[in-house]
């Protein structure tokens, strides 16, 4: 599988016979480039939220869904064209700067074998089932800028407890992010030893099964430029 981080929470995973695309934003918002690239899926957290919903803007006539409404006020499963997607209802930071705690929706599904995991918007410390959501989870698409999405200590709280084999970072500060209102990647990277972290040196990387090991490690990406 070959994953793409184009900025925010928004990735492209080719896999072998399918291509995902995950939480597309508003380019002129947030400061990256726009996504030009089609896939067969494309994954939102919410419907509401210019940095995380923006499947209209994704070329090609893919198959579309807003997780939560997968999830519904709990947690639901459906078909999004090919894809099984599992999804659980979230809240945004309860003191977001738009003066509300929007739902959105984390989701999960398999590509090439490997359980997948993409942590929405999520701004809420996380209860019990939404921390056994990530049981068993091979790559997890972590959230790790901050407020206004989950805090650091309960982001690892949840890594703790699931312990998945591989997190891609996304949501964090880079030099393109315009709202400039999270934290930098190093923040996150000093909750892991220095043999556990490694850099892509670029927006792409690959990922087969048997890059997996029992030990949690972080793949860090680069946005697409």
């Amino acid at each position: 599988m070959r994953v793409t981080w184009f900025g925010q929470a928004a990735c492209k995973l080719q896999g072998d016979t399918l291509n995902v695309i995950t939480d597309p934003y508003t380019p002129d918002v947030l400061g990256y480039k726009a996504i030009e690239e089609t896939a067969d899926v494309v994954l939102t957290s919410s419907d509401d939220d210019d940095a995380h919903c923006r499947s209209d803007l994704i070329p090609g006539s893919p198959a579309i869904a807003n997780a939560l409404d997968i999830a519904g006020e709990g947690q639901g499963e459906g078909m999004v064209g090919p894809l099984k997607v599992r999804a659980i209802a979230a809240e945004e930071w309860e003191h977001h700067p738009r003066g509300v705690a929007n739902q959105n929706a984390m989701y999960r599904f398999e590509l090439d074998g490997m359980q997948i995991a993409h942590m929405g918007d999520v701004g809420n410390a996380l209860d019990e089932d939404q921390i056994a959501f990530f049981e068993g989870v091979d790559i997890l698409f972590a959230l790790t800028g901050g407020p206004p999405t989950i805090a650091l200590p309960d982001l690892m709280r949840m890594i703790h407890r699931t312990q998945p084999k591989l997190i891609i970072p996304i949501h964090f500060r880079t030099l393109a992010y315009r709202p400039a209102n999270i934290l930098w990647i190093e923040d996150f990277l000093r909750h892991f030893n220095d043999e556990d972290v490694e850099f892509a040196f670029g927006p792409h990387t690959k990922i087969t099964k048997q890059d997996l090991r029992p030990r949690t490690r972080v793949r860090v990406l680069d946005y697409l430029r």
